[in-house]
């Protein structure tokens, strides 16, 4: 077990956030942050979740079929549990009430009970989800699924039937309006660097190429204890929040702009914006119910709290020579669970962009043992 220690919360207190934590109010540990690597793997990681009794679950992709292992997040050999058959490309999961495992994979959302004595091959449990990424179970035990894939920031609601209906969308960074055989479009593009890069002269920093852009606005899921969903938006750095009826269906401000579909959320809609956000990918909720999100693109966890604040809790240092943040501990975090013990634990899937390019530094790498890897922290 690989452990890296760094400082938490470097250069973030400030005295706002000093005063609440004289005040007594629950802010992130100052101590040494410690990073355990309790699994590295051969293939490509990406989702994560937990049983609840210290074992970790996380599909693979780059295999026929993709299994799926079981962790235990002390350390030890890894068991598969499960497979998904090809063609496959897991993203997020997620548990039931029964202990069903559900996993988003591509345009669908699979499902299986876990057994390492026996693993069994999941079966399609819903369709017509394309760019599956996110998934949450709300209080009546109805799956919600995020299009984490297409930027289109669909979110789509399977009862136990499973069969899906698209409930809203995030608004995409950019519109459909004036789009001519498929070029076109009103709105912004936000591109990371790497893997897009600009020109940089003394008279300005203009784009070099169209590399990069960075798409998705509906990722991570989870459901506050009020019933409230959130939604993680990579590309805006923002969390949305989705108030839900006693009919299970959204109250959210929806249609305030025609540029786009009538069941699309309103600006207003959005939580909490914050530059720290940027990147953002899964998220879970704390008892107090804070926010913690994996900012892979700036190999960064974030905190986002009740109060509206937004802490960084951690982000990888610099490199005194390279200045890249590259070398760990977290190489693209993607997945956070939070352990009854109070450990954080993320999957880290490598992705070769902004702080984390190139990805050839650090544990897991191309032409490493490990593409991939799951690490934990005690906050």
């Amino acid at each position: 077990m690989r452990r890296t220690v760094v400082l938490a919360l470097t250069a973030t207190l400030s005295a706002g956030l000093l005063s609440a934590a004289s005040a007594g109010e629950v802010l992130p540990s100052q101590r040494p942050a410690v990073f355990e690597t309790v699994f590295t793997a051969p293939l490509g990681l990406e989702g994560l979740t937990t049983d609840g009794r210290g074992n970790l679950y996380t599909p693979a992709r780059g295999a026929d079929p993709c299994p799926v292992y079981r962790v235990a997040a002390a350390g030890g050999p890894a068991a598969v549990v499960g497979t998904i058959p090809a063609p496959c490309s897991p993203a997020g999961l997620t548990f039931d009430r029964h202990g069903r495992l559900y996993v988003a994979n591509a345009d669908t959302v699979v499902s299986f009970v876990p057994d390492a004595a026996n693993p069994p091959s999941a079966t399609v449990f819903t369709r017509g989800v394309p760019g599956a990424n996110g998934l949450a179970f709300d209080r009546a035990g109805t799956l919600w699924i995020s299009d984490g894939g297409t930027g289109q920031g669909r979110v789509w609601r399977a009862g136990t039937d499973g069969v899906a209906a698209e409930m809203f969308r995030v608004q995409p960074l950019v519109s459909d309006v004036n789009v001519v055989n498929g070029v076109g479009g009103v709105g912004r593009d936000v591109r990371g660097l790497p893997p897009g890069s600009v020109t940089i002269t003394p008279n300005g920093r203009t784009a070099a190429d169209t590399a990069g852009s960075q798409h998705i606005v509906a990722n991570g899921l989870a459901f506050t204890s009020d019933g409230t969903l959130l939604v993680a938006d990579t590309a805006r750095g923002a969390l949305w929040r989705v108030p839900m009826g006693r009919d299970g269906r959204p109250r959210a401000a929806t249609g305030c702009d025609a540029a786009f579909p009538a069941n699309t959320l309103c600006l207003d809609d959005v939580e909490v914006q914050h530059p720290y956000l940027e990147g953002a990918d899964g998220i879970v909720l704390d008892r107090a119910g804070n926010v913690w999100t994996a900012a892979n693109e700036r190999n960064a966890i974030v905190l986002a709290r009740r109060d509206g604040r937004v802490v960084e809790y951690f982000r990888n240092p610099a490199d005194a020579t390279t200045k890249l943040r590259n070398g760990g501990p977290l190489e693209f975090p993607t997945s956070p669970v939070l352990l009854p013990d109070g450990r954080l634990c993320v999957t880290q899937s490598d992705g070769s962009r902004r702080d984390n390019f190139p990805n050839t530094a650090g544990e897991a790498g191309p032409g490493k043992a490990a593409l991939a890897k799951i690490s934990c922290v005690r906050r």
